[in-house]
């Protein structure tokens, strides 16, 4: 058994776009190994691993690649003598590209169907990611849960609760959720009524349109059919809920009574829907928070 070190962390994407007979995705061909790859390269320090993946792609494929569900992640030993790497990676669609020129990192960046990856791709744990990416439906929707960042304590705040505002903390998560969430490239705002949920989406600089189904107090079911009713519009959105109505809201809407929904203040949920079925929610927390 080997004793591993030094973990590296890095993250990644399978890249994909419209073909006439499905989809295409990017891999790429790294002359120092002279082998074919997904996308990847290391989380720089103090890099969330989500902005590292869309940063990564870009470099090596001149792609800007907008994340839509968490693929399955991979781990194998490096060269180096104990050194363990670890990938995160997620299916991201592609936004915009460009041919990307030769360097001494990347030698070419080619667009293949998704089908044929695997006959391309040098290694067993790129495929098996790419065998995960060709089993998910057609993403239609993607909406962002998000809780309000923190705004002091409820019992030191001498007015209307609703018009409590984000503490100085909470204004700072805030900035860091929205820099988050932007990576996804959102084109619809939700929030719950209360100021401080309104201010968490703020930073986006994007109008919002308020919803009290997603104020605390509302019924678990009704805030999952309203949440539902956003990703059936299609396309990606956020909605802004609170601490007491997203566990249960959650638990509404995936049906999963075995899966700790708990979410931290100025956190939350990417959430990925093929028409009214929901197909992964996976956990979004800045290292802030």
């Amino acid at each position: 058994m080997v004793e591993v070190s030094t973990v590296v962390r890095a993250a990644g994407g399978v890249v994909w776009r419209p073909a006439r007979d499905g989809v295409e995705i990017v891999l790429v061909h790294r002359p120092r190994y002279d082998d074919w790859s997904l996308p990847k390269g290391k989380v720089d320090p103090g890099e969330h691993e989500l902005a590292a993946a869309v940063r990564e792609v870009h470099e090596e494929t001149l792609v800007h690649g907008v994340p839509q569900a968490r693929l399955p992640s991979i781990r194998y030993l490096t060269g180096a003598p104990g050194v363990e790497k670890t990938v995160e990676f997620w299916s991201m669609r592609a936004l915009v590209w460009q041919d990307r020129p030769a360097d001494d990192e990347i030698e070419e960046a080619r667009w293949v169907p998704a089908g044929h990856a695997p006959a391309l791709l040098s290694y067993a744990h790129d495929r098996g990611v790419v065998k995960a990416f060709l089993d998910l439906p057609p993403v239609t929707a993607v909406v962002a849960l998000v809780r309000h960042a923190k705004a002091g304590k409820r019992k030191e705040w001498t007015g209307p609760d609703a018009a409590r505002p984000l503490d100085p903390t909470g204004a700072r998560d805030a900035e860091a959720l929205s820099g988050l969430l932007r990576l996804l490239r959102p084109d619809r705002v939700v929030s719950a009524t209360p100021l401080r949920c309104t201010q968490t989406v703020e930073p986006l600089g994007l109008p919002f349109d308020l919803d009290a189904a997603f104020d605390e107090g509302q019924s678990p079911g009704a805030a999952a059919g309203a949440l539902r009713g956003v990703a059936a519009r299609g396309g990606v959105s956020v909605v802004c809920s609170q601490g007491k109505l997203m566990p249960a809201l959650l638990t509404a809407l995936t049906g999963r009574t075995n899966v700790d929904f708990h979410t931290r203040k100025g956190s939350g949920w990417i959430l990925t829907f093929s028409g009214d079925r929901i197909l992964a929610w996976d956990p979004l927390r800045p290292l802030t928070v």
